[in-house]
């Protein structure tokens, strides 16, 4: 029986036996993240750690100064009533309280629950209810919303939710002035903190991750980014994210010894002021923001020089915006597709230009199993596994993907296999080298009378238009044919394409008729997830209200 459909069982494990392997193979090492920082900053006491702003005053911490803060944190936390399990909603944008607050929390033994700034009342109270969270960590005002006054809102709201702590307010001011007191560190086992997954639709699932498995996959992100002490990673989307924390992220900057940078914005004008100041090395970004960064590099007198490598995950990398990168901002592209669920892929530094500008890469473990099936069929066993080269649905296990999400036994018995495998919901092929092709998500494929159309595909084929800056294709349903293709374009600045125009192009460029958009719009720009993804969900609303007024 999947252990995920015991209603009782908060957090599934990976089996007994499975755990041993992956201790037996060095993956996981008994390491709690307090433990880890410790021991970093035993070898990099003096190297700056982490870089950021607050309040529009510079910060710089070396690792001894982030560890001490770490350390008083966890003292006030434990001060004033917080135990190791309880849950904690961490709310903060890119403040460079961020990674003390969160390793205050770890050591202390409690878990933060990672919510992105742009969650509202709604999120933050299904996060803190389902969870049972104790506390609420956030800021007062951040980007013309106050964050303080909905926290305590919500804590109105969740009998559970006893305090809200703001950061920069007396109050956190005194947490952590706190003298540092020895605590006893938590079973690196266990679960250390609960993530959200990340799909575009409903309200997100919390994932619970371990100690263990999590900093295997830090460890090693690092190592295929060829991390060094002398990297310096920007952190230009929301660090409470997946993405930006481990892939490589802040986390993997902490374990190669270098600095990160936290950008307030993601926007060109403050990621390249930031590039300049401080010697970037290397930063990850999302496809939408990827494309406003290269139209953006035509203009800037700017000095990126030093940036060697900009990773492109959260969505897929289209081939048309992957060929512009590497020439506009003089850097190598790192594709890297993955989820907070665990798998993460990576094409390699030395992979040839062809893998990295096709692929999103291959799995970080030899010991990441990965299955692609048929998508229509429901029992996803090893016997429905497509032959090589053909698309399917992907589903996988490894040491550090989640057995079940957190509280939810319904929803893991469907998730799930029997066997353990996760199912992903994405529609991949693979190489022979192992390397992964994203050809979109199985619930964005949209079946034309019939047809079956990748949204994605035909995104990439927009997107070769000069006049795109960036497009996204949403079904909308028809009485005929069961749902059409509408897309929704971005224009490039200056530009002005009209729908017929957009089609011819697409049409020209020798794809099926079926994949040709039903239906064009050209819009000013895209209703954006927590993390910057398009959301396909704020889409499809706006094509039911535009039809209910038509």
């Amino acid at each position: 029986m999947n252990p995920g459909t015991n209603p009782g069982v908060d957090h599934v494990p990976w089996p007994a036996e499975v755990a041993a392997r992956y201790r037996a193979s060095g993956h996981w090492r008994g390491q709690t993240f307090g433990a880890w920082l410790t021991a970093l900053t035993a070898a990099y006491a003096d190297r700056t750690a982490v870089v950021g702003e607050r309040d529009g005053n510079p910060v710089r911490w070396t690792f001894a100064e982030l560890d001490e803060r770490a350390h008083r944190i966890a003292a006030g936390l434990v001060g004033r009533g917080i135990r190791a399990g309880d849950r904690v909603v961490v709310q903060l944008p890119n403040v460079p309280e961020f990674v003390p607050a969160v390793f205050g929390l770890w050591r202390a033994g409690a878990w933060p629950v990672f919510a992105l700034p742009a969650h509202r009342h709604s999120e933050l109270r299904h996060f803190a209810a389902q969870s049972e969270a104790v506390a609420i960590l956030t800021v007062d005002q951040h980007e013309r919303h106050d964050h303080a006054a909905t926290a305590r809102a919500v804590a109105g709201d969740v009998a559970s939710v006893r305090e809200v702590l703001v950061v920069g307010s007396p109050e956190f001011d005194d947490l952590a002035a706190t003298a540092p007191r020895e605590l006893p560190d938590p079973d690196p086992a266990g679960v250390a903190f609960l993530q959200l997954s990340g799909g575009s639709t409903g309200l997100p699932k919390l994932i619970p991750r371990t100690h263990d498995d999590y900093l295997y996959s830090v460890r090693e992100s690092a190592r295929i980014c060829a991390l060094r002490p002398d990297s310096v990673y920007l952190a230009a989307l929301p660090v409470s994210h997946n993405y930006p924390l481990s892939s490589p992220g802040i986390l993997g900057a902490l374990h190669a010894g270098a600095a990160t940078v936290l950008a307030p914005r993601p926007d060109a004008d403050t990621a390249f002021r930031l590039i300049e100041s401080e010697g970037v090395t290397i930063t990850g970004v999302v496809p939408p923001l990827a494309a406003a960064w290269v139209q953006a590099a035509g203009r800037t007198e700017r000095d990126l020089s030093t940036l060697e490598v900009l990773l492109v995950g959260g969505a897929k990398c289209g081939r048309e915006l992957a060929e512009r990168i590497g020439p506009a901002l003089g850097c190598r592209l790192q594709q890297v597709f993955g989820m907070a669920e665990g798998l993460v892929c990576y094409t390699r530094l030395d992979d040839p230009d062809e893998i990295v500008l096709s692929t999103q890469g291959r799995p970080i473990s030899l010991d990441d199993e990965i299955r692609v099936v048929d998508p229509d069929n429901p029992s996803a066993s090893s016997a429905d596994v497509v032959a090589p080269g053909e698309v399917g649905a992907l589903l996988t296990r490894g040491p550090y993907t989640i057995r079940g999400y957190y509280r939810a036994a319904e929803h893991n018995a469907t998730a799930f296999t029997p066997d353990g495998f996760y199912r992903t919901g994405d529609l991949v092929r693979c190489a022979p080298s192992g390397h992964v092709e994203v050809v979109g998500r199985a619930k964005e494929q949209i079946n034309r009378g019939g047809e079956k159309v990748a949204a994605e595909e035909v995104e990439n084929h927009l997107m070769a238009h000069p006049a795109v800056l960036d497009a996204a294709v949403v079904a909308v349903p028809d009485e005929y044919l069961g749902e059409r293709t509408c897309a929704y374009v971005v224009p490039a600045a200056g530009s002005t394409p009209t729908a017929a125009e957009l089609r011819r192009f697409v049409r020209e460029r020798g794809v099926a008729a079926f994949k040709v958009p039903d239906l064009v719009e050209v819009v000013a720009a895209f209703p954006v997830t927590g993390v910057g993804k398009t959301s396909k969900r704020e889409l499809r609303a706006a094509l039911a209200a535009l039809a209910e007024k038509g």
